[in-house]
C-alpha cells in the first residue's frame, strides 16, 4: 500500500486512512499469489472491495505512473477465474435447465474480474452469440467481510481523529455498501443495462448490448456479444485504424452527456468494460455500478463545470455556497481564490504536464481548509469523472477535458437553466398543486386551527375555505399562464 501512496504523492491524512484499512489484514498474515506483481498481489489478497480501488488507479497513469497503471490493468478483467464446471453448475441452478439444452456452445472464461467472470456462448435455439456473466462462488461473503472491515476502519478513524468526521467516513462506507449490494444481484444489473440502453439509443457512436432476460437471473446474466477491440489495447486500436484522439474525446463527451442529460450514467467506465466496434462505435458493458443524480444536482454540477470552463471562479464559489457544499460561515471570496489556484494551472499548462497527484492533494487541502463535508450523493459522479478522464488520457495524453466538456455543458445549460426550463418547472409545480387541490382546504384549516381560539372557530373555517381555494387556484393559474408565456 505504501507503494501506491508514494506513487500518488498522497497527503498524510490519506496515508493514515490506507494504513488503518490495511492493518487488520497484515495482522492476519494474508500473503496472496506470489506470481503476481506486488501491488496487484496485495490488492487481490485483500479482497474484491480493494480490487475496485485498484481498478480506479489503473486508469490513472498520470497519478500512479505508467508502469504501475499497466500492472493494475490485470485487476480489470484478467484475474484468476474459477472453473468452467462450477460456472456451468451456477447457470444450471439459476436457469433450471442443463447448460447443453440452453447453449449449444459455452466457452472457458474470456474475462474474470472481482465480482464475476464472463463466458462466450451460443444460444441453442437461435444460434445467437452471447456473453454469459456468472457471479463468483461465495462472493457475497467475501464482500461482506471487506465491507465490515471498512466499517471498523471508518469508526476507528472517526474515534481517533475528530477532524476526519467532516469527511463522513461511515456515511461513505454505507454508500459503498449499498452500491455493492446492488452489484451482487445480476437481475438489477440487467435492469440497469436495459434502462441505460433505452436512454442512449440515439447516441451516435455508442452501443449497449441487448439483455436476454429469459437467460438471466440473480447470479447469471446474458447479454448480446460485444465484438470489438478492448479500449485499453492501444496497439490493437492503432492496427484496426481507429482514431484514439477521437475515441478519447467521445468517452468524455458521452459520460458528461449521460450524467447531465439523463442523470443516469455508467459508473464503472474503465477500459475493461469498454470495447471499440469495427465501425468505431464505443461499446459499454458491465452495468453493476450505475450512478444517478437528481435534476437539481445536475444543474449545480453543470454550473460548476461551466464556471471552470469560463474561468469564472467567483461564480463557481457562489454555486458551492448556494448548494450548501461549503459551510455558510466561510468566506466566498477566499474560496474563489482557492479555486483559482486549482483551475489556472490546468488551463495554463499542457495536459501532459499536469500532475493529477499534486492537484488531488491540493484539492484535499482546500476541502479541509474550508470545512467541506463529503457529499455521498456525488461520490459515484466524482469517482467516475476521475476514471473517465484517465481512460481518455490513456488513449491520448493530450486530451483536454475542458475543451470536450464545453459544448456538452453549454447545451445542457441552454436546455435546463434558461427560460424554457423555468417554464417547465412552473408547469411541474402547477401539476403538483393540481393534485393537492382537493386537500388544500383541509391543509389550510389544519394550519389555522393550531393558531385559532374557540371564539374564532366559525370565522376560521370560512377563511380556510376561501384562502385555500382562492390561493390554490391563483397559484395554479399563475404558474400555467407564466409557463405558456415563456414557452410561446
Amino acid at each position: 500500500m505504501s507503494v501506491v501512496m508514494d506513487a500518488m504523492d498522497a497527503p498524510h491524512a490519506l496515508r493514515i486512512v490506507a494504513r488503518t484499512v490495511v492493518w487488520p489484514f497484515r495482522w492476519l498474515g494474508i500473503k496472496g499469489d506470489p506470481t503476481m506483481p506486488p501491488v496487484v498481489r496485495a490488492l487481490n489478497a485483500l479482497g474484491p472491495a480493494y480490487i475496485k480501488f485498484g481498478q480506479v488507479l489503473s486508469t490513472r497513469p498520470d497519478v500512479v505512473g505508467p508502469d504501475l497503471a499497466t500492472e493494475l490493468r490485470v485487476l480489470q478483467d484478467k484475474l484468476p477465474p474459477f472453473s468452467l464446471e462450477v460456472a456451468k453448475r451456477s447457470v444450471e441452478d439459476e436457469l433450471g435447465h442443463p447448460v447443453a439444452d440452453v447453449f449449444s456452445e459455452f466457452s472457458e472464461p474470456v474475462a474474470a474480474a472481482s465480482i464475476a467472470q464472463v463466458h462466450k456462448a451460443c444460444i441453442a435455439e437461435t444460434g445467437e452469440e452471447v456473453a454469459v456473466k456468472v457471479l463468483r462462488p461465495g462472493i457475497e461473503k467475501a464482500f461482506r467481510k471487506d465491507v465490515d472491515a471498512f466499517y471498523f476502519a471508518a469508526d476507528t478513524i472517526e474515534f481517533l481523529s475528530p477532524a476526519s468526521r467532516r469527511l463522513r467516513p461511515r456515511d461513505v462506507i454505507e454508500h459503498f455498501d449499498g452500491v455493492v449490494t446492488g452489484e451482487l444481484d445480476l437481475r438489477l444489473e440487467a435492469a440497469s443495462a436495459s434502462e441505460f440502453a433505452a436512454n442512449t439509443a440515439k447516441d451516435q457512436g455508442f452501443q449497449v448490448p441487448t439483455v436476454r432476460w429469459e437467460f438471466s437471473g440473480r447470479r447469471v446474466m446474458t447479454l448480446g456479444w460485444a465484438e470489438g477491440e478492448p479500449l485499453g489495447d492501444n496497439d490493437a486500436l492503432d492496427a484496426a485504424g481507429h482514431d484514439r484522439h477521437a475515441l478519447g474525446n467521445r468517452v468524455l463527451a458521452l459520460f458528461l452527456s449521460h450524467a447531465l442529460r439523463d442523470g443516469y450514467f455508467h459508473a464503472d467506465m474503465h477500459q475493461g468494460n469498454l470495447k471499440v466496434a469495427a465501425n468505431g462505435d464505443i461499446i459499454a458493458y458491465d452495468f453493476g455500478i450505475m450512478g444517478h443524480i437528481d435534476e437539481y444536482t445536475r444543474r449545480v454540477y453543470a454550473e460548476i463545470l461551466f464556471g471552470f470552463i469560463k474561468r469564472d471562479y467567483q461564480r463557481v464559489a457562489e454555486v458551492h455556497f448556494e448548494a450548501g457544499y461549503v459551510p455558510a460561515n466561510q468566506d466566498v471570496d477566499e474560496f474563489a481564490r482557492a479555486l483559482r489556484a486549482v483551475g489556472e494551472p490546468i488551463f495554463g499548462m499542457d495536459a501532459t504536464r499536469i500532475s493529477m497527484g499534486r492537484l488531488l492533494s491540493y484539492l484535499f487541502e482546500v476541502t479541509e481548509r474550508f470545512g467541506m463535508e463529503t457529499r455521498t450523493e456525488l461520490i459515484l459522479l466524482q469517482r467516475t469523472m476521475v476514471v473517465v478522464e484517465g481512460v481518455a488520457r490513456s488513449l491520448d495524453p493530450e486530451v483536454n477535458i475542458w475543451d470536450v466538456a464545453q459544448p456538452v455543458v453549454e447545451d445542457y445549460i441552454k436546455q435546463s437553466i434558461g427560460p424554457k426550463a423555468l417554464g417547465r418547472d412552473l408547469m411541474r409545480t402547477a401539476r403538483v398543486l393540481a393534485r393537492f387541490g382537493p386537500r388544500l382546504p383541509g391543509l389550510v384549516e389544519g394550519a389555522l386551527i393550531r393558531q385559532a381560539t374557540p371564539v374564532e372557530e366559525v370565522t376560521r373555517r370560512n377563511w380556510a375555505l376561501v384562502l385555500s381555494t382562492g390561493l390554490g387556484g391563483a397559484c395554479i393559474g399563475a404558474a400555467i399562464a407564466a409557463a405558456i408565456l415563456i414557452l410561446s
